[in-house]
């Protein structure tokens, strides 16, 4: 039978069992032990009978025998009562004593729930327990998951400095030849042939660029926003809920949070632009509203009309460069544009997911934290 008891129920269990069975142990050898001298007693008392004679008084065989079953009957019950009475306050002080010997794993319990429940999956490994007492099992386990923070948050940091430090790097060649590129296009007399491969050496460029952008922005958001303003999402759709090619429609409500006004911009880009680019080829729309809602969160939601997508391709489109029916050569983006979303939600403290719609086209919604 599965009690599904927690450690320290366990723990105070098996305490006061043992005790419990360690006083029956005694209370029955006591009550073994005083039951032989009463059979002791018995043979001196007839003993001393028979020095009386026949004409003593009889009745002293029903007074020791009525004595002694009520000293057992009393050793039997008062035992008992005294035994249950020890027992309950062993067994709640067993039970404060678990406690106080868990404590020190309540610390590192804590510590790994208040690291997993971060925004950002490494934002909190900076922290240490940095348990001190005794080099026991406890503190050698809290020392351990140290070491393991430490080394984490450290494998963390080199991944976003490589990040940043390879965009920068690239970014500078990508600059040289657009202006090599578009020197050698300027003369007239080039012939057509070079001027279409310079369009599409330019093109590649370009898309390197956005990639090299995406990059950065990426290492960036995934950072925790230190600095935060007050921005209103409602300004934001309004300044950027517009194209050419795909009727939008904007219902944009009050919906103020505190953070970075740049990420967040290019949050409410990239979904309106991922709208827009995935989208069916005639009346297409893309529709984006912000609101307040009751318990406390912002709610940004972008839905575009587009082709069905499945559900179980849903999760997989917030992954870096990963595209749903679309090489990389060819598409026009860089596959970075929801996972940028996912990275500036989280960064504020809030989450994004997406959902199909069985008519085609995504349903996104973003939650953050409303600004007090």
């Amino acid at each position: 039978m599965n009690l599904n008891l927690t450690v320290r129920g366990r723990l105070t269990l098996v305490y006061g069992g043992l005790f419990v069975l360690a006083g029956l142990i005694l209370l029955g050898a006591t009550y073994v032990l005083v039951g032989r001298d009463g059979m002791a007693a018995g043979s001196v008392q007839r003993a001393s009978e028979a020095v009386i004679g026949p004409d003593g008084q009889p009745a002293i065989n029903t007074i020791v025998k009525d004595t002694r079953a009520d000293t057992m009957h009393a050793l039997l019950t008062q035992g008992l009562i005294a035994l249950l009475v020890v027992s309950l306050a062993a067994i709640a002080l067993g039970w404060l004593i678990a406690g106080r010997m868990l404590q020190p794993l309540h610390a590192i319990t804590a510590a790994a729930r208040r690291i997993a429940e971060s925004p950002a999956a490494d934002r909190g490994l900076h922290e240490r327990i940095g348990m001190t007492g005794p080099d026991d099992e406890v503190k050698q386990l809290a020392d351990t998951f140290d070491v393991m923070l430490a080394r984490l948050d450290q494998s963390f940091d080199g991944q976003r400095r490589f990040i940043a430090n390879a965009s920068h790097e690239l970014r500078t060649p990508l600059t040289l030849n657009r202006t090599l590129l578009e020197v050698a296009l300027t003369p007239e007399t080039a012939s057509p042939e070079v001027r279409q491969l310079g369009s599409t050496l330019l093109a590649i460029n370009d898309r390197h660029s956005r990639l090299i952008d995406g990059l950065l922005l990426l290492a960036r958001s995934d950072r925790e926003v230190t600095e935060r303003s007050y921005v209103d999402l409602a300004d934001i759709v309004d300044h950027v809920a517009v194209s050419d090619t795909v009727k939008v429609v904007a219902e944009p409500f009050e919906a103020a949070v505190l953070g970075d006004p740049v990420l967040l911009e290019r949050l409410v880009q990239n979904l309106v632009e991922n709208g827009v680019r995935h989208n069916v080829p005639v009346n297409g729309w893309v529709r984006v509203t912000t609101l307040t809602r009751p318990d406390g969160w912002v709610e940004l939601r972008v839905s575009n009309s587009g082709p069905v997508v499945p559900r179980y391709e849903v999760p997989g489109l917030f992954e870096p460069f990963h595209r749903y029916r679309s090489e990389r050569l060819v598409s026009p983006g860089a596959g970075l544009g929801l996972s940028i979303v996912r990275a500036v939600a989280r960064a504020h403290g809030g989450e994004a997911r997406a959902d199909s719609r069985e008519e085609g086209g995504l349903d996104v919604a973003v939650l953050l934290p409303r600004a007090p």
